[in-house]
């Protein structure tokens, strides 16, 4: 790797993590000795960077700098032509034409040698499974997590139990067989995660969240790791997993 091009990385690391990072990970991520990093740190504050060192806590970039925002790699083209293919036939059309856009916005304004990187991505993530159909406005549950709004639903578990509550979403995730949203059941009064399968109406109300949604989410990943109901929806599981 071309000196400048390292430069140009640790900067990237720096902004990726947000927070401080030791040495000894950015040179092992660069594939270079702590010394020779040392020195492109030197380096980088010489011309003006704002890089902030600390012995024994690590470098971080400091707030007010910042790169051209489409100065990618190869590697970082095919990872978002990669992403945008895992979209199709997973997401709601909507989503998926939002991700073609993105895609093209970002060709225009490649340099040409890297464009090919981006369309001509020789990746691939096919889906040969059917999926069951959603039949609500995924637009506004996305919505409805962007603004951190409570959302009512009329939702029928894998058993054919029928009920309507509010719940606090949290996320979305998209399995092999099924998309899901993880969120605070009012009714249980604990988390649950619902199939968008079984979800029949929905409608995203007024009220925000009592608790920011970035709060909720350390909240539920805790709790699922505690009590190892992480959601596996390849799993013709019931219970806390579905909602029920």
């Amino acid at each position: 790797m071309r000196r400048a091009d390292r430069l140009l990385q640790i900067i990237q690391i720096l902004r990726r993590e947000g927070r401080p990072i030791a040495a000894s990970r950015m040179a092992e991520e660069l594939e270079v000795s702590q010394r020779t990093l040392y020195r492109d740190m030197a380096s980088l504050e010489s011309t003006g960077v704002p890089v902030r060192g600390e012995a024994g806590v690590g470098y971080v970039l400091e707030d007010g700098y910042d790169m051209p925002p489409l100065m990618f790699t190869a590697t970082e083209l095919e990872a978002i032509m990669l992403g945008a293919r895992l979209l199709d036939g997973r997401v709601d059309e909507e989503f998926s034409r939002a991700a073609r856009d993105a895609v093209a916005k970002i060709a225009t304004a490649v340099p040409k040698e890297l464009r090919a990187s981006l369309v001509d991505a020789p990746l691939f993530a096919p889906m040969y499974e059917k999926r069951d159909p959603v039949s609500i406005d995924m637009s506004a549950l996305r919505t409805a997590l962007r603004s951190e709004r409570q959302v009512w639903i009329d939702y029928c578990d894998l058993r054919g139990n029928e009920s309507q509550r509010v719940i606090w979403p949290i996320l979305l995730s998209f399995f092999k067989n099924a998309s899901v949203v993880a969120a605070w059941c009012t009714v249980r009064q604990d988390f649950r995660t619902f199939r968008l399968d079984q979800i029949r109406k929905l409608e995203v109300l007024d009220d925000r969240l009592p608790r920011p949604r970035k709060t909720m989410f350390v909240e539920w990943r805790r709790n699922m790791l505690e009590t190892g109901d992480m959601p596996d929806v390849a799993k013709n599981h019931a219970g806390k997993i579905y909602g029920v």
